[in-house]
């Protein structure tokens, strides 16, 4: 179907009302009788061809293929100066030092924003693109941060300020649509579903005495905080390490979303929960509900205010953050959501049996402290590690199990497959051993926050990136058993044991790190504190423990 032969005179003058109702304030829905508007290409009567062939309004017209030529049928739309500066940046930010230039200009014009209804976004683009009403709200709208520079009279006529005046737009529209991809990324089906679907009370949790209620399961709550965290670096920067131009404003973003958990986390009133599905049903909640807040994160930054003392907008933009993001994985975002609620779940419920890592030798083992269980370890910068799960015997004194034997955690054989497959035995032991490292057993929920926000603000590591073997995902009691090579203590080659269930080791000697006190606080952290079991041979034998 070949073109109405005056479709290119049409969209010329297009363009021609469109100019001027930017440049004159003219304000009209109707064409009709609206005759010799001369634009830039001739002088086109149309009144009569108006009249004549079209009863039309300003949609209709601009409704013309934005790409038709006279010469071919297809008209080539003209770009103004702005063009020139596509393809844009951080470099192209930072080299031509918009950050004192949004500065100068919010101060110039501070009066503006605080008569704009849409405060900073509207002043700035009324100014910048002649339209009072570029909100950049979330608000159900889905054309108020609508960017279309190419031909923008307004735009195009800003001279030496064209350049970071685009910048300035498209770096908001792009944070715009970050927090929009952030708040669409979560439901509650997909957060926490494998969590639903599990039976924690027959997986990862082995009661005593039948008890059904696991306590201090806040701690899990209290993680989701730093998950929330983890998310928005991972949205931010993707699976890439993270630009250090861009820390700053990552490090504003997650210590915003962090502060979106916490409130929604302090909503939660219980302190206990049953074990099954609810568990999942609440950590999705809080993700979900929290995530939600990111549309009121945007509005307020988008009409100039400061979210949370979290920061202003220009914390968000600067060093140009956002002037090339290229949009939120949403399927990347809610599948690191859900590997660090799993993580953080099963970490929590280990942590309230008798499960720890040992290790410190060389890998192999051979060195007359016994051998671990080679399924379920790593080596580590040359180093053996191993998981145990100390299973309390039955205390019957006629039973080889009276003592209870080593065995691996409850659950852990799901790990790394199905459901549980971003969470491996690698990454229980790498994320333990880490913040083993950094606080030894006291890495809580404020230790996690804290060092998610310094890994982002500083650049050293993409929490979201490295996935749950982070640390902090898992806080396992470690205790480094090398110290006890070469001693002298009864029993010493029975440090490390097989799994088997008449395996029990044997800890005559200050095991970790050859140091009493530090053994005794393992012991304490490994919910070991009074048992006997380690030091059943040893007692008997008079010899002096102090654990």
């Amino acid at each position: 179907m070949n073109p109405d032969p005056n479709w290119w005179r049409f969209y010329a003058f297009q363009e021609a009302v469109t100019n001027f109702k930017l440049l004159h304030n003219f304000d009209y829905t109707s064409l009709d009788g609206f005759v010799h508007v001369f634009v830039d290409v001739q002088a086109l009567d149309l009144g009569a061809y108006l009249s004549s062939n079209h009863k039309t309004d300003l949609r209709s017209v601009t409704a013309l293929p934005a790409d038709t030529s006279p010469a071919n049928g297809f008209l080539h739309r003209r770009c103004g100066t702005v063009s020139q500066f596509y393809n844009q940046k951080q470099s192209d930010w930072q080299s031509h030092n918009v950050d004192q230039w949004l500065s100068s200009w919010i101060s110039n014009h501070s009066s503006d924003i605080s008569n704009n209804p849409y405060g900073f976004a509207g002043a700035f683009g009324k100014w910048a693109i002649g339209n009072p009403d570029w909100s950049c709200r979330d608000d159900g709208s889905s054309s108020s941060c609508d960017l279309d520079p190419c031909d923008n009279r307004v735009l195009n006529s800003l001279g030496d300020d064209i350049r970071p005046a685009y910048y300035v737009l498209e770096s908001i529209n792009r944070l715009h649509s970050y927090f929009m991809g952030m708040a669409q990324s979560f439901s509650t089906s997909s957060i926490g579903a494998s969590l639903k679907k599990e039976s924690w009370s027959t997986t990862f949790y082995q009661p005593k005495n039948n008890d059904k209620t696991i306590s201090t399961i806040r701690e899990i709550l209290n993680a989701v905080t730093a998950v929330v965290g983890v998310a928005v670096a991972f949205a931010t920067a993707g699976a890439a390490p993270i630009v250090a131009a861009s820390a700053a404003a990552m490090s504003t973003a997650v210590g915003a979303g962090m502060s979106a958990g916490s409130i929604q986390l302090q909503s939660e009133k219980d302190d206990t929960l049953e074990k099954d599905a609810q568990l999942g049903d609440v950590l999705g909640s809080i993700v979900v509900s929290s995530l939600k807040t990111f549309t009121a994160i945007n509005n307020d930054l988008m009409v100039g205010k400061n979210y949370n003392n979290q920061g202003d907008i220009t914390s968000y933009l600067k060093n140009g953050a956002f002037v090339d993001f290229g949009g939120v994985d949403k399927n990347g975002v809610i599948d690191v959501i859900n590997a660090f609620l799993i993580g953080n779940a099963v970490n929590e419920l280990w942590r309230q049996q008798k499960i720890f890592i040992l290790g410190g030798g060389k890998c192999g083992d051979g060195e007359g402290i016994g051998s671990g269980p080679k399924d379920y370890s790593i080596c580590r910068d040359g180093k053996a590690w191993y998981l145990y799960y100390w299973h309390e015997g039955n205390g019957d004194p006629f039973s080889a199990k009276q003592w209870g034997y080593v065995t691996m955690p409850p659950g852990a054989d799901k790990l790394g497959q199905g459901d549980f497959k971003d969470v491996t035995i690698a990454d229980v032991i790498n994320s333990s051993i880490d913040s083993y490292n950094v606080a030894e057993y006291n890495y809580d929920a404020s230790k996690a926050q804290e060092r998610v926000k310094e890994a982002i603000e500083g650049a050293w590591r993409n929490p979201g990136y490295q996935g749950t073997s982070w640390e902090g995902t898992f806080t396992i009691p470690v205790c480094d058993v090398s110290g006890a090579i070469g001693q002298n203590w009864e029993g010493k080659e029975y440090i490390l044991e097989e799994y088997d269930a008449n395996a029990r080791p044997v800890w005559c000697g200050p095991i970790c790190s050859n140091d009493w006190d530090k053994t005794s606080r393992f012991i304490n952290a490994a919910n070991m504190g009074g048992f006997k079991s380690p030091k059943h041979f040893c007692l008997e034998d008079g010899i002096e423990i102090h654990y």
